[in-house]
């Protein structure tokens, strides 16, 4: 008898310090987590024609706002506002779902009001890896933008990349790869709110 609850206890002990190993999904999320508050300072990555607009223009992103199940990345692109200064109209919202992880993109005008276009993004479809995740385009969006006559965005891919080094983000489509990338060896003084927010 006293063999046996030796055994056991043995046995419930190597169970106490077991850990359950974190999912990639769960990796990536604690990553950029980990910087909430910090905003750096990027530049456009890609160099198509459809990106003339964005080219030589400063970029910052910013970890704004982080919940156990939310990340509120907004992106500010100096130059592109109508008065000239600073567009702070996009906010990239990363989110748990039950299945994986959502992005969603958040547009608004400069007194707050939503884009006509917003909140479209889609979903994981794989674990990914730890320090890169992809969203392909989920139906609610597709729907979007047939409706407003941008149906080319009906096969989009998403990628948001954090490595110890900086973040990625793009945008992948037939005909079209975009991307912008911010250091994280230039952080910079957090921007003021995005739009609307």
């Amino acid at each position: 008898m006293r063999a046996a609850l030796s055994l056991l206890a043995t046995a419930l002990g190597g169970c106490a310090t077991t850990s359950i190993a974190e999912s990639p999904q769960d990796e990536f999320f604690a990553s950029l987590s980990a910087r909430c508050g910090q905003a750096y300072a990027g530049k456009l990555a890609s160099n198509e024609a459809a990106d003339a607009e964005m080219r030589g223009k400063a970029m910052v992103m910013h970890i704004r706002h982080c919940t156990a199940d939310r990340i509120e990345i907004p992106f500010h692109i100096e130059g592109l506002a109508d008065d000239g200064g600073w567009d702070r109209s996009r906010t990239w919202v990363i989110s748990r779902t039950p299945a994986g992880l959502r992005l969603k993109h958040d547009h608004r005008h400069a007194d707050g009001k939503p884009d006509a276009v917003t909140l479209y993004g889609g979903n994981t479809a794989d674990a990914g890896s730890a320090t890169r995740q992809t969203f392909p385009v989920d139906a609610e969006s597709i729907a979007m933008f047939n409706a407003t006559g941008r149906s080319v965005s009906t096969t989009n891919i998403w990628s948001v990349e954090t490595t110890d080094t900086g973040f990625t983000y793009g945008l992948d489509r037939q005909g079209r790869h975009f991307r912008v990338a911010f250091d994280y060896a230039r952080p910079v003084t957090p921007p003021p709110a995005p739009w609307g927010w």
